[in-house]
């Protein structure tokens, strides 16, 4: 199944990482380029898309860093334009940015709602309306929207499973309007996996280990299984898949476990990958 991406041209948002290693973005990234994909690594820190881009490089990959805000309609016309500038169109859109927010709606600050909002689901809205026309001018696409499973259990989280609830909702509605264009739209509802983001929030060794045996595989779940998931559904192999949501958890969802799943607390204004 090699090079299944040969010829095509991608965008993944945030495609950086919060500090060394492999986060959602970071994967899907490099796993698009090895199977032959040219990839656009959007990120608001350019030093970070740059790591990622040289890594894709050490691997005789073709990808790009590009500095972006994607909570801005400006900026996510700017990335679309370069990539289809740069590789002559667009192919795939992976959007991965988001933000962490925990509490419910007596607790948050109405300011910190809307930040929530406009940084998870407006900014997948901006990137994939953006996207969208460059992708019908090459035939057809595929895009993957990140979620998460606390869509389903919020548990304490109600601003954040509020807004990945909205990405859903979005992933299904993007489906159903872009069909006839032969655009592809599918959503990942990652688990409690672990990555850059949830170590730079902060993590004891034990909190690590209970959330690894919430998972009935008893596995603990990492950016790559994020990235191999987003790989299959903007594939060929996917091409009778639209509009589902596939949560990548370790069968967490199967059961009604909620030991070791407690809530990582990232701060408010965090902002780089899901």
């Amino acid at each position: 199944m090699a090079q299944r991406l040969a010829g095509k041209v991608a965008i993944v948002t945030g495609a950086g990482s919060q500090t060394e290693g492999i986060g959602n973005g970071r994967a899907a990234a490099i796993l698009f380029a090895r199977e032959g994909a040219r990839v656009l690594l959007v990120d608001r820190k350019l030093a970070a898309a740059e790591e990622t881009r040289e890594m894709i490089a050490g691997e005789r990959g073709e990808s790009s860093a590009f500095e972006a805000d994607v909570t801005s309609g400006d900026d996510c016309r700017a990335m679309v334009a370069e990539a289809a500038g740069r590789w002559g169109g667009l192919d795939i859109l992976q959007n991965n940015v988001g933000i962490g927010s925990s509490g419910t709606v007596v607790d948050i600050a109405e300011e910190d709602w809307e930040r929530v909002l406009r940084v998870n689901v407006t900014s997948m809205m901006l990137a994939a309306k953006h996207a969208i026309p460059a992708m019908i001018a090459r035939g057809g696409g595929a895009i993957v929207n990140i979620s998460s499973i606390a869509s389903q259990r919020p548990r304490g989280l109600t601003p954040y499973a509020t807004s990945k609830g909205a990405v859903e909702a979005l992933t299904r509605g993007l489906a159903a309007d872009h069909a006839r264009d032969g655009i592809r739209v599918n959503c990942i509802e990652p688990g409690p996996v672990y990555t850059p983001m949830v170590a730079v929030a902060g993590m004891s060794d034990e909190v690590r280990e209970r959330r690894r045996l919430a998972s009935p595989l008893r596995i603990e779940g990492t950016g790559w299984d994020i990235g191999y998931a987003s790989l299959f559904l903007v594939s060929d192999e996917a091409r009778y898949i639209t509009g589902v949501v596939l949560p990548v958890d370790g069968g967490v969802l199967l059961t009604a476990r909620d030991r070791g799943m407690e809530s990582v607390r990232l701060p408010a204004r965090h902002a780089e990958e899901t």
